[in-house]
């Protein structure tokens, strides 16, 4: 006989709310028309749910996924930790820690509720300005939901 796992409710990321906040921002991409890579992590900067839209640049995924982890470690968005990241800037050269998995330009978003992080959304394929309103697009379905 099959032991059932426990459930427990979480206020954080589930696989079905992953699911959501992608579905959301795949149709803003579709609606701007360009094809983007979309990953979302967890809490604990997990990777919960990822998707590539047909077409979109396969050097785009270590970057969605890079934003995604970026937006949680500081728990700020990317385009935020730009400005701070250049020369003579407090946090210049910031990029190359964190074993490279550092994304400092636009397109991540953390994930908040109730006040609290509890993941983020990164998307790259298009221009950072692009990026970023189809992140926003996810987050505000999280936000929604």
């Amino acid at each position: 006989m099959a032991t059932e796992r426990p459930t427990k409710t979480r206020k954080g990321v589930t696989l079905d709310t992953a699911l959501h906040v992608i579905a959301n921002a795949r149709r803003e991409a579709e609606a701007i028309g360009v094809a983007m890579n979309i990953a979302v992590v967890d809490e604990g900067n997990n990777l919960v749910a990822f998707q590539r839209m047909d077409g979109a640049w396969l050097g785009s995924i270590d970057i969605a996924k890079g934003k995604a982890y970026t937006a949680r470690a500081f728990d700020m968005p990317t385009k935020d930790l730009a400005p701070l990241c250049v020369p003579g800037q407090p946090l210049f050269g910031i990029h190359v820690s964190n074993q490279g998995r550092l994304i400092i330009f636009a397109g991540g978003i953390p994930l908040e509720r109730g006040g609290e992080v509890v993941g983020a959304i990164g998307v790259s394929g298009g221009s950072i300005d692009q990026d970023q309103v189809v992140a926003e697009a996810g987050a505000g379905a999280f936000e929604a939901d």
